[in-house]
């Protein structure tokens, strides 16, 4: 897989994303690395990735995942990155392609559930299973039919029915950071735009009298308890 693409659209002296021109991150084990990094750029995606052949497949989920097997989520198919941006989690300045702030969501490993990966790419029918810390179980993309001159990295990303399937929603149920527990507004705080961060961390829950729960702690009033 080449990173041409990933270098051209990027200046390393300015961003803080690795270049993946030096040698490759240790890895502690064989599987094969699987991450998820929400970004709050231009608007809110999730950044869907999956190791192979040494660099990290990508696609940009907007709605984020589900794992609901009734919810198909769009996944735009980008350029592949280095396998060291798994670890990515910062700030990318304004004025660099996808300049805002990254979290790391979801992290661990894959493994296909087919035979020939490259194959089922080719085909556009990528099954597999995911062992992340979020995210489990059985999974695919599906090439789907797109639009305009990027037709055909048009994907949908499908939860498999098995035992992690779920009625939910679980980027709003799990919004903070899989590596640093923070939201996206605590990591815009080491130089990024925490308001802009801000509006892709779920907003506070408002009380009958419409008061968010931040402003009736600021009136003294008690935290409520965090469902579970």
């Amino acid at each position: 897989m080449s990173l041409d693409e990933y270098h051209k659209k990027r200046d390393f002296k300015k961003t803080p994303e690795p270049s993946g021109k030096g040698a490759a991150a240790m890895k502690s084990s064989s599987e094969l690395i699987y991450v998820i990094q929400k970004h709050r750029a231009t608007q809110l995606h999730y950044d869907f990735r999956l190791e192979w052949n040494g660099t990290l497949l990508s696609w940009a989920v907007p709605k984020g995942p589900s794992p609901d097997p009734a919810v198909k989520r769009l996944a735009m198919q980008v350029e592949d990155h280095p396998v060291e941006y798994a670890n990515f989690e910062g700030v990318i300045p304004a004025d660099e392609y996808g300049g805002g702030t990254v979290m790391v969501w979801d992290t661990g490993t894959w493994a296909p559930e087919v035979s020939d990966v490259d194959e089922a790419l080719r085909k556009g029918d990528l099954k597999f299973a995911l062992h992340g810390k979020k995210l489990q179980g059985s999974w695919a993309l599906v090439r789907t039919r797109g639009f305009g001159s990027r037709k055909d990295r048009s994907w949908l990303l499908i939860k498999h029915r098995d035992q992690y399937a779920a009625e939910r929603d679980i980027t709003l149920d799990e919004p903070t950071s899989a590596l640093s527990h923070r939201l996206l507004a605590d990591i815009a705080r080491d130089g990024g735009d925490v308001e802009r961060a801000a509006t892709g961390d779920p907003r506070p829950e408002k009380n009958a009298s419409g008061s968010s729960a931040a402003t009736a702690l600021k009136r003294g009033g008690k935290r409520p308890r965090a469902s579970r």
